[in-house]
């Protein structure tokens, strides 16, 4: 099987070619003409930041991507999906004041901001799954999946779950809705955290299905009702509703290579990723910690796959900055990504990905 290619440039600028213009010759060099964007809309998937945490990709990055699509025609709009957690971005007003806040504003990216699953992470559509082990309908912000053609801009950083997020995890995870990243964390429903529940009834008042009632001045929940849709975590105001977490690392990344695949297939679709802040968990996060090794650069690649090895690669080869996890953690595993999460194990999605056919993880590297 030829080997998928993945097209790379180091952090390094002249005073001939910024880091911007640097970014836009990888991505047209990496191929992205070869998709026609006239007038089609297209998606550009991407991690506005949790408000607090300052290790997220700058807007001026982003703003390098629209610049391209629009240049061959295309009509871009920059997209995340709600949170399933309590947080800036559980809803569509938060979330874009969030990304407002962190800069993601269309004056300085040069397109809008949709988020991709509504108002109330509600917005969803379900889509099938081929082959798919765990997952048969995927449900995928609606925004998203109305979209022409995809485009993922990523952070590749530590994953407290899945080892790295990167590709992969920005696709599947990302664009899932608020039902849909509640399917891919846990194969149970909501529960209520009582000692927070202030008895205010709007979880029961949103709640299409009659599944939660209000007693002794307590919300409780019958999950013989509940389909786990989420909308009681999103409109809770005490953040007393919780989703379970039940899943185990290993299947949670196998859903999230499955819902990549609900998000990818029957489009074009292109992908980079910046090695660049590589902090140890997720921009989900309300802060950051220190970087666990310097920065690298930036990859492009037609494959999600070889583009996560080639990423995940990258990293390993470096040292690790002293005073950051890595550092104190040291190298046990001769892996970085478990030396910092030792319960988690990226192999496994980029084997079901294979599996999958997502793509390939042997990669030809190919620097600019």
């Amino acid at each position: 099987m030829e080997k998928s290619k993945v097209y790379f440039t180091t952090m390094k600028a002249t005073g001939e070619e910024n880091l911007q213009q640097k970014l836009t010759r990888l991505i047209k060099t990496a191929g992205i003409g070869k998709i026609e964007f006239k007038n089609k809309f297209t998606a550009i998937k991407i991690h506005f930041g949790e408000p607090g945490n300052l290790a997220y990709l700058r807007p001026n990055y982003a703003k390098t991507v629209v610049d391209i699509v629009k240049e061959l025609g295309g009509k871009p709009f920059l997209t995340d999906c709600n949170t399933l957690y309590v947080g800036g971005r559980k809803n569509a007003l938060d979330h874009i004041e969030s990304a407002y806040v962190n800069g993601f504003s269309p004056f300085s990216t040069g397109c809008h901001v949709i988020i991709g699953d509504g108002l109330k992470g509600t917005d969803e559509v379900l889509v099938p799954v081929k082959g798919g082990e765990y997952v048969k309908e995927a449900k995928i912000g609606h925004a998203i999946m109305d979209a022409d053609i995809f485009i993922t801009l990523n952070h590749f950083k530590g994953h407290e779950l899945t080892g790295f997020g990167g590709a992969l995890k920005n696709i599947g995870m990302g664009c899932g809705s608020r039902a849909g990243k509640m399917e891919m964390h846990s194969s149970g429903k909501p529960v209520i955290d009582h000692e927070k529940c202030v008895a205010c009834g709007q979880c029961a008042k949103n709640c299409a299905h009659t599944a939660i009632t209000i007693t002794d001045k307590k919300a409780t929940i019958n999950h013989n009702k509940c389909v786990g849709c989420g909308r009681c975590i999103g409109i809770c105001p005490v953040d007393a509703v919780l989703p379970a977490s039940d899943e185990s690392n290993d299947i949670l990344n196998k859903k999230i290579v499955e819902y990549s695949v609900a998000v990818l297939s029957g489009r074009p679709n292109f992908h980079v990723s910046l090695v660049i802040d590589v902090s140890p968990f997720c921009d989900c996060h309300g802060e950051n910690d220190i970087p666990i090794v310097p920065d690298i650069g930036m990859f492009a690649s037609f494959d999600p796959v070889a583009l996560d090895v080639a990423c995940a690669d990258a990293v390993n080869n470096q040292p690790a900055i002293t005073g950051s996890i890595l550092g104190e953690n040291g190298h046990v595993h001769h892996d970085h990504f478990t030396d910092v999460s030792p319960e988690t194990d990226w192999k496994v999605s980029i084997d079901y990905a294979v599996k999958m056919n997502l793509g390939s993880k042997e990669y030809q590297l190919i620097t600019i």
